[in-house]
């Protein structure tokens, strides 16, 4: 692995640790609070897919005419990721995204999918991503998050947002889901088949095929340039506290079903 990636990471360490023992993975211990997880945390599924687009874009020809854009191995990993996240195979073997994927999860276990739905229609009528964020309902913590992303997407560099993706998102994804596996199944049978194949497609791509690529990216954009690998470290500190503060609002209306 380049001396860089790990140096990286290593600066990231203590961000991780306190992200991956928050204490919102032991509040899932009913049904209704796995709902209130899945209906917030779906935004974060939405979102990431136009971080991946928007890295389709800036590393791929995208326009007509076609033209050799970039470098063919970074185009070559960002497009095996793509195929994955927007085009996977469900239980059945069909084509489906990851987020598709994840409201049919939700589906499956009666979560509440008006307010990711309402932002899809918001969005399909017109509405900038803002403007339609601002229409729905959602908890102070989800929107930050969302707004976090675009601001990477659309004033941070390539490789910022190659690090946002790599180290706020992939990198993290593996342990993360690994925290909600456990005994899922046994507790609520038949209620989270889906969402338990969404965990296990996520731990196996991510951990086997998407990070690797995704490190050789980060890598590859940011080259030599002291200044980029920066960037990149101090993007990556900036998306896991916002999934640290994505996590305190799902804990916190948690807490508030609860009461």
């Amino acid at each position: 692995m380049n001396h860089r990636i790990e140096a990286l990471q290593e600066a990231l360490k203590e961000h991780r640790q306190r992200l991956l023992q928050h204490n919102v993975y032991q509040s899932l211990e009913t049904l209704d609070n796995l709902k209130v997880f899945m209906q917030h945390h779906v935004f974060a599924v939405w979102d990431f897919m136009s971080l991946l687009k928007g890295l389709q874009r800036d590393l791929t020809c995208v326009t007509l005419p076609w033209i050799p854009t970039g470098n063919p191995s970074t185009r070559r990993l960002i497009n095996e990721i793509v195929l994955e996240e927007e085009t996977d195979v469900d239980q059945q073997g069909h084509p489906v995204s990851h987020f598709e994927l994840y409201l049919r999860a939700m589906d499956e276990c009666g979560a509440d999918k008006s307010q990711i739905q309402q932002l899809i229609k918001n969005i399909q009528q017109g509405s900038s991503m803002a403007g339609a964020l601002d229409q729905v309902q959602v908890h102070s913590s989800v929107k930050a998050f969302v707004h976090n992303t675009f601001r990477i997407i659309n004033l941070e560099g390539t490789h910022a947002m190659a690090a946002a993706f790599t180290f706020g998102r992939e990198d993290l994804i593996p342990d993360m889901f690994r925290s909600l596996i456990a005994d899922l199944n046994n507790r609520y049978p038949g209620k989270l088949n889906t969402f338990i194949y969404y965990l296990d497609r996520h731990v196996q791509l991510d951990e086997e095929v998407h990070t690797p690529l995704a490190m050789q990216m980060v890598s590859e954009l940011c080259g030599d340039n002291d200044k980029k690998w920066q960037e990149a470290l101090e993007v990556s500190k900036v998306c896991i506290e916002q999934r640290m503060e994505l996590w305190n609002g799902i804990r916190s209306q948690i807490g508030a079903e609860v009461i």
